[in-house]
């Protein structure tokens, strides 16, 4: 066609249509230069990975991981790839000499035509493609090599097949890999041969004669033999698998192990379609002599059947038949063995249940009283709450906040362990003044210090009572390094110790710089790592900022979790890391679990699910980091440490007989110290993991009993309540308090919860564990069992009374006045006496004051609650007495003196007796009387209030600055909340 364009059609052009030397070449090197940087992309990526792990100090994790990775793609990469192009070339080379001249065959030459000049390059493509995609997936088994080639045994063997737990920890997932690697090179194996076999006229659809050829019958039949071959395999490990199969079982997701119907019907299906595939191959294979297809494939078709009838059919009628008219009866025994290695495998087979009447059975209230200080640190901080508190009292800069659930610790204060709320002044990049690279990554790099307030306290403004505070911090940790460099917030990257100095923290003289002095992070000093953490961060300012220099090291991963989860990829991780102050130090504690889904019998649990709650649902950080997310053993065998300030971490085999952590131990020698290495100033802030505990909680709702036919009645199911301080649905926390158990003789950090009956409110169950790292009892959970003859208060009864008790809703409503906001802190719920004492802290973010205080605290407890401003107040009305320690941080806020004024004295006491006269008469039901009584308390109030105002006006008695008001005083023995849950309107 004429060119129509007004002009050439570009000199780069040539009259052949080839474009130019000049244009050849410079499309050449834009390909190179592509080829270039997606190498240096990959590069980057493997070379900042090997800077950091080696910067931690844990290079042999990287190289063995690495190591481990390459040699399983290559040996399963090629293995795959070289049976698939054996199977090509030979199917290729029997291939017939002649193809008959067929429509089909004359449309196949073509084809054959085609490809001829490219069949070794088209054969070298295939069979890397495979070899890519199979090595790929052979690498991703990195874990299950390391396991089965490190495996230890952990004595102890399955009561089916009697084999060691290792087996099924341990070799089965290999063995199981295996074999499906093996499946997958037959099948691909299968189709290249018969695909090439059908191009070459080794077979044939449509063309007239036989089909196939003998020497394609011959292959492919081979090749048929070997699937069916593992086939066989497969059915004798399903045996074994049974032990670990999951099913539902009476309500109870994920059930493992053999039931009636599996030892007694498929397991001899299993074996019986063994020997009917085994048979099944020998058949195929004999096609090499034999030349036919007849045999094998009415083999293959009987093991279809079989598979059918014996696998299916058979144990369908077993279970219809012979279990479900005596279950009970029947599954028995198998309950039976799944309960005890559920209990094994979850750590709760040493579980000490114990019958608890939930009534007390002492009448001398002011001996009560007293024990409630011996019993338990009642902690009316509630960490979950008081973060914005922290955060308005002592964030002192924008640029440093505090995370939104704080941590329970104890520490030592003259002498005595104290539970104590802590957190960090971590460093908080959206509150800085002007966000840019410099400020963000240069300037703005730390957290500095820790807060501390006494658990148990508030003072009289409702304010944390802080042992720990300011800035810098002061208090009594001593002297430590403040620096926090290291936190749960602290998600970006920071470049220090270079020529830009850092903000250190500001006070009334101004901002205070320095420049980091630890040997964390990586070197930025050379070129190349420059240019790699460039590319690996998407920053090309890092390859030529001037801010970056001699010194300079760049810091990130600096999460806790993040950080253990990186040097020990074999561990899963608890959702909570919290803070410790360790001989000047301050260090994260991160506890870490070994997991597997392999133990026989035992129960799977899904430890997203399981360890979920409220707290949770609210914080993503609080989310168990889990490397498998279905387990059915858990063990809390590592405790970690990262420091604040220099990133060290280090990991210490905290169970020293857990056979999962000896095999990853094993697998990577050196990367665990042994317990012997933790100091004690380390031990003292240990304790019992939160989410270990939530998932042994989860699964004693139902395996508290050791008993099948109580299991299979379902007579005993429990249920984690949900919380009833909030309506978010989810499961109640379970919270940390110094408290003492009826067979302990003295107070221990403890963990617990309640349990309810499954679908009512009503309590069952009492929960405990001993969390006092290097304790005799540490681990030893114990469980209070309340009787079903008798209806005890859950925590959403005490809630919702609480909530509907005429007089505490009319104060709850004033509370609310203007713009405040009401929070309830937890519900602790504490066993005195043979019944349960409620403790409930009640906060108030005021209209001016926008953060939460503790304006009033709730207490029931035998059917009489309390709402006072203290809980020494709150307890003192319950017991209807004072305690003879009143005044100790164990009971919080001190009661005041009552009133010396002799007048207001005798109007109180009047007012006790009316008290006590509309008690007894509440009791015989007496309402008339009990009327009379309200009226006289009444009075006796309204006489002590005018004679304290009369006092205070001529001088007379105790000054209001000493003493309280006389309906304050009267309040604290004679208030008719008291009888919150008792009276007509409660």
């Amino acid at each position: 066609m004429p060119d129509r364009g007004g002009g050439p059609t570009g000199p780069r052009i040539r009259a052949t249509g080839r474009p130019s030397r000049r244009v050849r070449s410079l499309l050449l090197t834009l390909g190179v230069l592509a080829v270039l940087g997606m190498a240096f992309t990959m590069f980057a990526g493997f070379w900042t990975d090997w800077l950091w792990y080696r910067s931690v100090h844990y290079s042999s994790v990287f190289t063995t991981t690495l190591w481990t990775k390459i040699g399983l793609f290559s040996v399963f990469g090629l293995l795959m790839a070289a049976a698939v192009g054996f199977n090509i070339w030979l199917a290729h080379r029997l291939r017939p000499p002649l193809s008959a001249m067929s429509m089909e065959q004359q449309s196949l030459d073509r084809y054959r035509m085609g490809i001829a000049p490219y069949k070794k390059w088209l054969l070298l493509a295939v069979t890397a493609l495979v070899g890519l995609i199979a090595g790929a997936s052979a690498a991703g088994q990195w874990r299950t090599w390391l396991m089965w080639v490190n495996g230890v045994p952990f004595h102890q063997k399955d009561p089916q097949f009697h084999l060691d737990v290792s087996f099924y920890a341990f070799e089965l997932p290999w063995y199981r890999f295996l074999l499906g690697f093996g499946f997958a090179t037959a099948i691909l194996s299968l189709i290249a041969a018969a695909l090439t076999h059908y191009l070459y006229g080794g077979l044939r659809v449509t063309s007239p004669g036989a089909r196939a050829t003998g020497a394609a019958t011959g292959h492919l039949s081979v090749l048929l033999g070997i699937f069916v071959a593992l086939k066989a395999v497969a059915y004798w490990l399903d045996r074994y698998g049974l032990a670990v199969k999951s099913s539902d079982f009476k309500a109870t997701d994920n059930w493992t192990g053999l039931r009636y119907v599996d030892a007694n019907a498929y397991l001899p299906a299993k074996t019986i379609l063994f020997c009917i595939a085994v048979i099944c191959a020998l058949l195929f294979f004999a096609t090499l002599w034999r030349r036919t297809w007849q045999l094998p494939v009415i083999g293959f078709g009987l093991m279809v059947l079989s598979a059918i009838l014996i696998g299916g059919l058979y144990p369908a009628i077993v279970q219809k038949f012979q279990v479900q008219p005596n279950e009970q009866a029947k599954e028995a025994p198998y309950v039976q063995k799944n309960l005890k290695a559920t209990r094994e495998a979850y750590g709760i087979d040493d579980t000490q249940v114990t019958e608890y009447t939930g009534k007390s059975s002492t009448t001398d209230k002011a001996k009560l009283r007293d024990d409630v200080g011996t019993t338990a640190s009642i902690r009316i901080m509630d960490p979950n709450i008081v973060s914005p508190t922290f955060q308005q009292l002592q964030q002192m800069r924008n640029y440093y906040a505090f995370p939104t659930n704080l941590d329970v610790d104890r520490y030592t204060k003259d002498g005595k362990v104290q539970d104590t709320v802590i957190g960090l002044r971590e460093l908080n990049l959206a509150g800085i003044p002007k966000n840019n690279w410099i400020n963000d990554h240069f300037r703005y790099t730390h957290g500095y210090g820790v807060v501390a307030a006494k658990g148990t306290e508030a003072d009289d403004q409702g304010q944390p009572v802080f042992t720990e505070s300011d800035l810098p911090s002061t208090g009594s940790l001593g002297t430590y390094q403040q620096r926090v460099y290291y936190g749960e917030k602290t998600t970006t990257y920071s470049i220090v110790g270079g020529p830009q100095k850092e903000i250190d923290y500001s006070d009334d003289n101004g901002e205070k710089t320095t420049s980091y002095a630890g040997k964390s992070g990586v070197s930025l000093s050379s070129p190349i790592n420059r240019a790699a953490y460039a590319v690996a961060f998407n920053e090309p300012q890092i390859l030529y900022s001037g801010a970056i220099g001699k010194g300079s090291r760049i810091l990130y991963n600096r999460t806790p979790k993040e950080r253990v989860e990186a040097v020990a990829p074999w561990l899963t991780i608890d959702g909570d890391a919290y803070p410790a102050v360790v001989k000047g130090r301050i260090q994260w504690i991160v506890d870490a679990y070994t997991t597997s889904n392999g133990y026989p019998y035992a129960s799977r649990t899904t430890l997203g699910d399981t360890t979920a709650d409220s707290l949770t649902a609210t914080n993503n950080s609080r989310a168990v980091v889990a490397q498998q997310n279905q387990v059915n053993y858990i063990r809390n065998s590592v405790k970690a440490t990262v420091d604040a300030y220099t990133g060290e971490v280090k990991l210490y085999q905290w169970d020293t007989e857990d056979p999962v952590l000896k095999t990853w131990m094993k697998a990577f020698p050196g990367t665990v110290q042994p317990k012997s290495a933790i100091s004690q100033d380390l031990m003292d802030h240990l304790r019992y993991p939160q989410d270990l505990f939530k998932v042994q909680r989860e699964l004693l709702t139902r395996y508290h009993v050791t008993d099948a036919q109580t299991f299979l009645t379902g007579s005993e199911v429990w249920q984690v309540p949900d919380d009833p301080t909030n309506n978010s649905g989810d499961a109640v926390p379970p919270y940390y308090l110094s408290m003492k158990m009826p067979d302990q003789s003295a107070q221990a950090f403890s963990l617990s919860t309640t349990f309810t009956p499954n679908g009512r409110d009503n309590l069952s169950a009492f929960m405990s564990v001993d969390s006092e790292a290097g304790s005799k009892d540490y681990g030893k959970i114990r469980i209070l069992k309340l009787p079903t003859s008798t209806t005890v208060d859950g925590p959403k009864q005490v809630q919702s009374k609480f909530n509907s008790e005429q007089d505490i809703a009319a104060a709850i409503k004033l509370l609310k006045g203007g713009d405040s906001e009401v929070e309830y802190g937890n519900l602790l719920t504490v066993p005195l006496d043979g019944g349960l004492l409620y403790a409930e802290p009640v906060y108030v973010r005021g209209a001016g004051v926008k953060y939460p205080l503790l304006r009033k605290v709730l207490v029931t407890y035998e059917g009489r609650t309390a709402f006072e401003n203290t809980l020494d107040e709150a307890l003192n009305n319950v017991f209807g007495t004072n305690s003879s320690d009143t005044g100790s941080s164990d009971t919080g806020t001190t009661t005041p003196p009552t009133s010396g004024n002799p007048t207001v004295q005798e109007a109180l006491n009047d007012a006790q007796k009316a008290f006590e006269a509309g008690q007894e008469a509440l009791k015989k039901g007496d309402w008339t009387a009990y009327g009379k009584a309200q009226d006289e308390l009444q009075d006796a109030l309204k006489r002590a209030e005018e004679a304290q105002s009369k006092a205070g006006k001529t001088g007379g008695g105790t000054t209001p600055s000493s003493s309280p008001s006389p309906s304050a005083s009267a309040s604290a023995s004679a208030s008719p909340s008291a009888t919150a849950s008792s009276s007509p309107s409660g």
